[in-house]
This record gives structure tokens, sequence and C-alpha cells, in this order.
């Protein structure tokens, strides 16, 4: 397996809209939110693509969550009408323009929205990645469930910031501190007091 670097992997996510958002039960939603656009906030920082989607956007679930919006700025939003965003062709051209071939995907939901692209691009000779814990369901069973599929497919599942913290590689790096400042995570704050209290002159 091909180790993730910020030269050789993309960032997918798919489907973070308000009408699936309300039916999120496997976890708490703003843990969803916070994650999801720590996601996309690390991979910013990183300088790595993302492409994002929507589904039936203006019929039946909504737009993009303003979170997430906020942070990806001017970058287009592809709305489709297939439940499997790889059946849409200008999806799978974003993709392919990326020049990865290494996928971190979340979606919402795990099992349909993270789950079939990512079984389609493993199909069409990528590598994909389901950060588990930026893609909601609507109950613990499905996640379960969708999980346990994944798994038996061959798709890696991970969580965001392992993944991200794999691709940053050295904390010596001059971004690692702002990318653990878009990680957000409780350990990230903790290692910048460390790092700022070493540098303290004596």
């Amino acid at each position: 397996m091909e180790r993730l670097t910020r030269k050789n992997t993309a960032v997918l996510l798919i489907d973070h809209q308000v009408g699936l958002l309300t039916g999120v039960r496997d976890m708490p939603l703003g843990e969803l939110k916070h994650n999801v656009v720590a996601l996309a906030k690390t991979a910013i920082v990183l300088g790595m693509p993302i492409i994002a989607t929507t589904t039936a956007r203006d019929s039946m679930w909504g737009p993009t969550t303003p979170e997430l919006v906020a942070v990806l700025g001017d970058r287009p939003i592809v709305d489709r009408s297939t439940v499997n965003a790889w059946d849409e062709p200008r999806f799978v051209q974003a993709v392919e323009a990326t020049g990865r071939k290494n996928l971190i995907v979340a979606g919402l939901s795990l099992e349909v929205c993270a789950s079939l692209p990512s079984f389609s691009a493993l199909q069409a000779g990528y590598r994909p990645y389901v950060a588990i814990d930026a893609s909601g369901t609507f109950g613990p069973a499905k996640r379960e469930a969708g999980v346990a599929r994944l798994a038996q497919s061959g798709v890696v599942v991970s969580d965001y910031a392992t993944l991200m913290v794999e691709i940053l590689a050295d904390n010596a790096d001059p971004l690692a501190g702002k990318v653990y400042a878009a990680l957000d995570m409780p350990f990230a704050t903790l290692m910048g007091q460390v790092a700022s209290a070493l540098t303290q002159p004596k």
C-alpha cells in the first residue's frame, strides 16, 4: 500500500447537506460538523485538492452545511442526481484532474454517500480511505453494516486526524503548527502549548 502524502492524495467530501444532517443519529451532530470542517481545513493547509458534492440539492436534501461552505470558499460543489457520486461524469472528471490515486473520502451517509463511490473508485484503480468520523449516518446499525462492508471490500477505514497526521509526516515541517490548529483536536492544543513552552527563552 502506498504511503499517503500531500502530493498523491485528494479529499472527497460527499453530500454534507443540511437535509441529510438532520437525520444523523450515530454520532453527535456538532462532532460530525467539527470533524468534516477540520478535515477540509487541514487539507487546505497542506495544499491538497478537495472535491465536494451535493445530491438533489434543490429538490430534496438542501445545500451544503454553511460551516463547510465557509471553509471551501469559492471551490465548486458538484451537484448531481445520482445516488453514487461516481456515476456523475463531472465528479469522476474532477477526481481524474487531480492526478491523485489516493482518496480520503467522507460522506453523509456513511454506507451510501461515502461507501458507494469508494467501491467504484477502488474498482477504477484508486485507493480510497474512508474517514468514518467525518461520515455520519442514520443509526448505529447502519454504521456497523457500513463499516463492515467497507472492510470486506478492501477500502481502508480510518479517522480524519490519523490520515492527515500521516500526510503531515514530520513535526519539523513549517506547516505543522497550522496543521494541528486546523485539526482542532484537544491533543493538538496541548502539543501547541508544549511546543510554546519549550521554545521560551530560559
